[in-house]
C-alpha cells in the first residue's frame, strides 16, 4: 500500500514502549518522491514494509512565498461590485483518495516541494458520485452586496477582535473589507467632505502625521490612523471607524503608497525621506523611489505635493510637479563634519557622480550638489533655521514660510524630529493652515507611541525610542548622547516580517558612542545573541552584556537595575516595541496603543 500526503516535510512518529508515540526521524523528500528534474506533479509516496513499526503521519503544509517583495495587502486589486460565494463542499477523505500532491520544483538549482492541487480520482469511491459530487459541481454564485452591509460586517469583525483580545481592530476590519470589495475603500474615501492627506517616509511618518493631526485637529474632524496601521487595510479600518470625519489624515507605508494614493485620491501628499529599510521586503531604495515617482506622476494636477528637498531621491520628485512645496533644514551648525558611512543616496541621480555636501544633517539628508552635472537641492519654500536642540526635552527653531517666519517649540527631541515638524508644517500649510495654527499645534503635540515615549512604571520611568534601520538608529543614539547618554540600556531586536528578516543592518549602526557611556546593556528579543555579538565587536565589556531574549525578563531586569526615581532607555525594533508596550499595558501602567491613539 502507499500513502499520498499534502506537501512539504513528512514527519514519522515511531512507536516506543507501550502506546506512547515519540518523534522519529524526518523522512527526506527523496524517500517519498525521487527528483527527476522535471516539474510534473507527482504525489510524494512512502512504501510501507512489514519491517517498519506503525507510522503516525503528520501533514505540514507548505505554501510558496509571494513572488514580489511587497505584502499582498499592498498590491493592486481590481474592484468588483460582487462578492463570490461558493457553495461547493470539499469532502474530507483519506489521503490516498486525493486532495493534494507534491510537485518538485527547482529554484536556483535547489529542489523544493510545492503544494499543488490534485485531481480527484474517478471510480466507485470517487467524491464526484452521490450527493457530495452533486454539490461540488454547483457553480459559484455571484451576488451583489450593498456597501453598507460590507461596512457592518467589517465593523462587527473589528469589535469581535477587540473583545477577543486579538488586537485593537486597527487592521482586521480593513482586511475583511478589502477582501469583500476593494472598491469599498475608494467609496469610503470619497465620502470625506474635505478629502484626504497622505504622509509617507521611511523614518518619521508616524510622528509627522501625529504632529499634523495636532495642527489640524482643532479646525476639522479627522480620520487618522494614529495606531500606525499604515497598509491599505489600516487605512480602510480607519475609514470604517471614524464615521463622522471630514478629512482623512493617513500615514502610509512606503510600499503601499501607490495603491493607497490610487484608492483615496489625496488632496495633499507629503513625502519625507527614503532610507534603506527591510530590503527583504521592499527591495533596493531605487525600486521604492521609482514606485513613488510613478505614483506622483499619476496624481491629478490639483493634488498638492510636499517633498523633503534635502533628500536627493525625494526632492527630485518636485522637478516635474508645478506648485510642489519643498522643505528642508538650513542651519549648518547642526551638520555632521562629513557624510555618514550609513548614508544611502550618495550618488547623483543624473550622472552617477558622488554628491558634494555643503551640509549633511541626517544620513544623506542635506545641502547637496553634483560637481559634474550640477544637480542640486531644489530651492526651499519652507525651512527650519536657528535650530536649538534641548537634549531630551525638545527643540525649537525658526519656521520660514512664504507667509512669514515664526518661532516654534516642539516637545519631541532631536534634529530628525525638527524634520518631522517641518514636514507636518508644510503639509498643513498646503491644506490651508495659518502660521499661528501651525505654531500652536506643534507646541501642544506630544510624542507618538514608541517614539521618545516616556512611561511611568511605579517610581521609575521607561524611555522608548523605536529603531528599525541604520539612519533612524544613529539619530536616536545621537540625541541620547547629546544629552549625556544613559548608564543603562535595553536593546531589543526582533526579526518578524514587520521588522525585516535580515538584521544585518545593526552592523551599520554606530552603537559605539552610546556604549562608551553605558555601565550595562541588556540584549533582548528574538535576535538577542546577534546584538550581544555586535556590542562585543564594538569593544564593550563582555561581562557587562546580559542576554535576555524574553522581553518581559529584559524589562524586569531594566527596572531592577534602575534606582527609584530613575529612568532607563529601551531601543526596540517595531514588533519588540509593541510587545513591550503590551507587557506594560497588561500591568496597568499605560493603555494599549490603539486606545491611546483613539
Amino acid at each position: 500500500m502507499t500513502w499520498s500526503f499534502s506537501p512539504g516535510i513528512l514527519f514519522a512518529f515511531a512507536r516506543s514502549a507501550g502506546s506512547t508515540y515519540v518523534p522519529g526521524a524526518v523522512l527526506p523528500l527523496s524517500a517519498a518522491a525521487p527528483d527527476t528534474g522535471t516539474s510534473s506533479a507527482r504525489p510524494a509516496t512512502i512504501a510501507a514494509t512489514t519491517e517498519l513499526p506503525p507510522l503516525r503521519p503528520q501533514v505540514v503544509l507548505s505554501r510558496e512565498p509571494p513572488l514580489g517583495p511587497l505584502p499582498q495587502s499592498v498590491l493592486p486589486r481590481a474592484p468588483s461590485p460582487y462578492v463570490c460565494v461558493s457553495i461547493q463542499v470539499l469532502p474530507v477523505l483519506a489521503p490516498s483518495r486525493g486532495g493534494s500532491a507534491v510537485e518538485i520544483r527547482r529554484t536556483l538549482g535547489a529542489a523544493r516541494p510545492v503544494y499543488v492541487p490534485r485531481k480527484w480520482e474517478r471510480g466507485r469511491n470517487s467524491p464526484e458520485r452521490g450527493i457530495i459530487g452533486a454539490v461540488a459541481r454547483l457553480p459559484l454564485v455571484r451576488a451583489p452586496i450593498p456597501l453598507q452591509a460590507e461596512i457592518l460586517a467589517a465593523r462587527a469583525v473589528g469589535g469581535l477582535s477587540r473583545l477577543a483580545g486579538a488586537g485593537g481592530g486597527t487592521t482586521l476590519p480593513g482586511k475583511l473589507l478589502w477582501k469583500l470589495d476593494p472598491s469599498a475603500v475608494d467609496r469610503l474615501a470619497a465620502r470625506l467632505p474635505r478629502g484626504s492627506a497622505l504622509v509617507s517616509a521611511t523614518n518619521g511618518k508616524t510622528t509627522t502625521a501625529a504632529l499634523a493631526a495636532a495642527i489640524l485637529g482643532p479646525r476639522t474632524r479627522l480620520a487618522h490612523n494614529a495606531s500606525g496601521a499604515n497598509l491599505v487595510s489600516g487605512v480602510a479600518s480607519t475609514l470604517l471607524a471614524d464615521r463622522d470625519a471630514e478629512l482623512g489624515l493617513f500615514e502610509v507605508d512606503e510600499g503601499a503608497l501607490p495603491e493607497v494614493a490610487r484608492r483615496v485620491r489625496p488632496k495633499a501628499l507629503c513625502l519625507g525621506n527614503l532610507f534603506r529599510d527591510q530590503l527583504d521586503r521592499y527591495g533596493e531604495l531605487e525600486l521604492v523611489a521609482e514606485r513613488w515617482r510613478e505614483a506622483v506622476r499619476r496624481l491629478p494636477p490639483e493634488t498638492a505635493v510636499v517633498v523633503n528637498g534635502d533628500d536627493p531621491q525625494v526632492g527630485d520628485l518636485a522637478s516635474g510637479r508645478p506648485g510642489a512645496l519643498v522643505f528642508g533644514v538650513d542651519d549648518p551648525r547642526h551638520a555632521h563634519p562629513s557624510l555618514q558611512h550609513a548614508a544611502d543616496s550618495k550618488y547623483c541621480l543624473r550622472c552617477g557622480t558622488p554628491y558634494e555636501y555643503a551640509a549633511a544633517y541626517v544620513g544623506h539628508l542635506g545641502d547637496y550638489r553634483c560637481p559634474r552635472c550640477g544637480h542640486a537641492r531644489p530651492p526651499l519654500d519652507l525651512a527650519a533655521r536657528a535650530i536649538e536642540l534641548d537634549g531630551l526635552e525638545g527643540a525649537s527653531f525658526d519656521l520660514s514660510a512664504p507667509a512669514g517666519t515664526t518661532r516654534v517649540r516642539i516637545a519631541v527631541p532631536g534634529l530628525y524630529n525638527v524634520y518631522n515638524a517641518l514636514a507636518a508644517a508644510s503639509l498643513t500649510i498646503a491644506l490651508g493652515a495659518s502660521l499661528d495654527e501651525v505654531r500652536l499645534g506643534l507646541e501642544r503635540a506630544g510624542a507618538a507611541f514608541g517614539r521618545f515615549e516616556r512611561i511611568a512604571i511605579g517610581d521609575r520611568r521607561l524611555l522608548v525610542l523605536l529603531i528599525k534601520n541604520p539612519a533612524g538608529a544613529n539619530e536616536a543614539i545621537r540625541t541620547l548622547v547629546a544629552d549625556g547618554g544613559p548608564r543603562l540600556a535595553v536593546v531589543a531586536l526582533n526579526d518578524a516580517t514587520a521588522d525585516g528578516k535580515d538584521v544585518s543592518w545593526i552592523w551599520d549602526v554606530d552603537f559605539e558612542p552610546l556604549l562608551a557611556g553605558l555601565e550595562r546593556v541588556v540584549a533582548a528579543g528574538d535576535r538577542a545573541a546577534e546584538l550581544a555579538l555586535r556590542f562585543a565587536y564594538a569593544g564593550f565589556d563582555r561581562g557587562a552584556i546580559e542576554v535576555l531574549p524574553a522581553l518581559e525578563e529584559a524589562l524586569d531586569r531594566g527596572l531592577e537595575l534602575t534606582p527609584p526615581g530613575g529612568e532607563f532607555v529601551v531601543l526596540p525594533t517595531y514588533t519588540a516595541m509593541l510587545g513591550l508596550r503590551k507587557i506594560v499595558a497588561g500591568r496597568g501602567f499605560t493603555r494599549p496603543y490603539w486606545e491611546r491613539a483613539a
